[in-house]
C-alpha cells in the first residue's frame, strides 16, 4: 500500500482542527501508520519547502509553521497521495471545493490547514524526512476486507 505524509500545520492545531482532521482520513479508510506531534525548526521548514527559499514570502512561511507544534503522520492505502490529495483541496481555501478540508476550514492560501505529499517521491524524502524508521508501523489492518476488493488489497 502507498504511504503519504500529511502535516496538520499550527493553523490547523491552534484552531482544534487536529481531531476533525485524523478522524476524516479514518473515516475514509485510510490506516495510521505513524503519528506524533512536534515543534517544527527553521532547519526542517528550510529543507521541507527548499523549493521556496528564495521567494518573498518564506518568512511568512517560516513564521507560521513554527507558529506551534504540528501534527505529522503517514497515513497508507491503495494510491494514498491521490485519495489524500483530494481530500485536502486546492492549496487556497478560498479556492478549494466544499466537502474538502481546506475548503471546509480554510480562507488562506498560507493558513490552509494542511501540508499532504504530492508525489511517491515527494512521500518517501518527507517521511524519511520527519519520522525515523522505528515511529512508522505497518500492520495487519482488520478492516481491510471491507475497505478493498479482493483483487485492490
Amino acid at each position: 500500500m502507498e504511504k503519504s505524509l500529511i502535516i496538520i500545520k499550527p493553523s490547523g492545531v491552534q484552531r482544534g482542527l487536529v481531531g476533525p482532521v485524523i478522524n476524516r482520513f479514518q473515516q475514509k479508510g485510510l490506516q495510521i501508520n505513524g503519528i506524533k506531534m512536534m515543534q517544527l525548526d527553521e532547519e526542517i521548514l528550510r529543507r521541507h519547502y527548499a523549493h521556496l527559499v528564495d521567494r518573498p514570502f518564506f518568512p511568512w512561511i517560516l513564521d507560521s509553521m513554527m507558529a506551534s507544534p504540528v501534527i505529522v503522520m503517514v497515513v497508507s492505502g491503495r494510491d494514498a497521495i491521490e485519495v489524500v490529495r483530494q481530500m485536502v483541496g486546492a492549496t487556497n481555501g478560498r479556492k478549494a471545493l466544499p466537502g474538502t478540508i481546506r475548503g471546509d476550514y480554510s480562507l488562506s492560501g498560507q493558513e490552509n490547514i494542511i501540508h499532504a505529499s504530492d508525489s511517491p517521491e515527494s512521500a518517501a524524502l518527507e517521511i524519511e524526512r520527519f519520522f525515523k524508521a522505528d515511529e512508522i508501523f505497518d500492520y495487519p489492518l482488520a478492516q481491510k476486507q471491507f475497505l478493498y476488493a479482493p483483487d485492490e488489497i
